[in-house]
């Protein structure tokens, strides 16, 4: 059994790594004026890849012929999340945005499912979004393009895991990572270039992108691999099933956006969902 102690370093390795991921995202949102969603994109991926490549060194173990084809799947997958991500808050609240894209992985694991029981999951979940959907006759309505990026997040999300599972079959973990990372950054670093031009190369926002690379990708992700070596999977999924909650509280704190109560029920629809998968499906094995 593990110990006590290593339980609970890895319960606040995957906590700390959703804060820092958030941060990260708070961070980015505030640079969305100097460079906007697609320019601080292509820094975030662009900084993210080349860590990545540093850490785990990803030419010792290439894929070959045609197992590129996943890699390459799987890193516009993990582009196309994180553009349409940070083009979905740039509109609507973060809290919201995470937990409209948290459909994603949500779907995959309840289409993966034939369970009646999961009809509940799949009616608490499509409640929160319905909570969402915008109100046109409101003043403070959420922007409906906002929300249809959001979800557009969460089928990239969706598709990120799937092919991910392909792409890791090829590699380690980290490296599998890198490579995805790389190929997200190939073809968004043109469009940040094209969409922002030299504003990305200012020095009042190098430092700050460096740092959304960091808190967003390399130092969670570092943080996750700690935590799933201490953690079951069933508990490693409920602890992250609390990420919507920890990005609205991080949208309070660093982006002072203030949620209604029927958003945060909205998201405490979200979490509940995928909670009772979790839990349900762990029972079930």
């Amino acid at each position: 059994m593990q110990s006590n102690k290593a339980i609970w370093l890895a319960v606040a390795s995957v906590l700390l790594a959703m804060v820092t991921i958030q941060s990260g995202a708070s961070i980015a949102k505030q640079l969305f004026p100097l460079i906007g969603p697609a320019g601080t994109t292509a820094l975030r991926v662009g900084f993210s890849a080349l860590m990545l490549w540093l850490v785990f060194r990803p030419w010792r173990q290439l894929p070959q012929g045609r197992n590129w084809r996943a890699v390459i799947v799987y890193g516009a997958c993990l582009g196309g999340m994180n553009l349409l991500f940070y083009l979905a808050i740039a509109r609507i609240p973060l809290g919201i945005g995470v937990a409209l894209e948290f459909t994603g992985p949500l779907a995959v694991a309840l289409f993966t499912s034939r369970r009646k029981l999961d009809l509940i999951w799949v009616a608490l979940a499509l409640g929160g979004i319905l909570l969402l959907l915008p109100d046109m006759t409101s003043v403070d309505a959420l922007d409906p393009v906002g929300v249809m990026l959001a979800l557009a997040a969460g089928a990239c999300w969706a598709g990120y895991i799937l092919f991910g599972q392909r792409a890791g079959n090829l590699a380690s973990g980290g490296i599998t990572v890198a490579l995805g990372m790389t190929v997200a950054a190939a073809f968004l670093v043109p469009i940040g270039l094209v969409s922002a031009g030299s504003s990305l190369f200012s020095w009042q926002v190098i430092p700050l992108a460096i740092a959304v690379a960091a808190l967003s990708s390399a130092l969670p992700y570092s943080l996750e691999m700690v935590a799933l070596k201490a953690l079951p999977a069933k508990s490693f999924s409920v602890l992250m099933s609390m990420e919507p909650a920890i990005a609205a509280l991080a949208g309070f704190l660093l982006l002072a956006e203030l949620l209604s109560v029927t958003q945060w029920l909205a998201i405490l629809l979200v979490i509940s969902a995928s909670l009772g998968s979790t839990l349900s499906k762990t029972k079930e094995s």
